[in-house]
């Protein structure tokens, strides 16, 4: 079962692929990890994404495909996809190397997701994550497990945030015309709580159509 999840920035669908990967013991393949994992790792697609990071660039469409058909290679059960195809080139590039039997489409209103990322904390030491009103530590800007300080994102001010939905609804939003033509597209109420969204996803991959 080859899964892609589709959604903007903070509506869950990091959480809610790691939460469907336990319960179908698939991987999840999150596009941002495979970045750093394989910059971390100096790989040689590494050494040229980092290339472009390093100078403020975003990673070329291509060399992105390249590193998530690494990833995906050799992966026969099959993946929960999160943060690829985030065009229609780079879906375009999935297709030629993997079938996608599902595409679940995370919505939630603009607002709520704002809310949600503005208030997200970050362990600066374990990546442990928080919020300040939904999951928040026991003592303010210190992480529960490791004691370490929490920090917010520079990309999740709610200035930033705006603008990265802007470009998701100019560059991603397609993907979901795309997905609802090839027949692939289930649609997920993220604005519920995590297992709601994880009910109705659940719900959405083993049903019969």
């Amino acid at each position: 079962m080859n899964v892609v999840l589709l959604g903007a920035p903070g509506v869950g669908k990091g959480t809610t692929a790691e939460r469907l990967s336990g319960r179908y013991s698939l991987p999840h393949i999150s596009t941002g990890d495979v970045l750093r994992e394989s910059i971390a790792s100096k790989t040689s697609l590494g050494l040229k994404a980092k290339a472009f990071v390093d100078s403020g660039r975003l990673v070329p469409d291509k060399l992105v495909t390249e590193m998530v058909k690494a990833r995906i290679a050799g992966n026969s059960k099959g993946f929960f996809l999160d943060g690829y195809p985030r065009n229609i080139n780079q879906a375009e590039a999935l297709k030629a190397f993997s079938e996608v039997d599902v595409v679940l489409n995370l919505s939630a209103p603009k607002k709520l997701v704002i809310e949600r990322l503005s208030g997200r904390r970050i362990c600066m030491k374990c990546n442990a994550i928080y919020h300040v009103k939904n999951i928040a530590p026991k003592k303010d800007n210190v992480c529960d497990k490791c004691g370490s300080e929490l920090y917010q994102r520079s990309d999740e001010t709610p200035d930033v945030i705006t603008e990265r939905l802007r470009v998701y609804d100019e560059d991603t939003k397609p993907l979901v015309d795309f997905y609802r033509n090839e027949g692939l597209l289930r649609d997920i109420d993220a604005a519920q709580d995590v297992d709601g969204v994880v009910k109705q996803c659940v719900e959405a991959l083993e049903r019969d159509d």
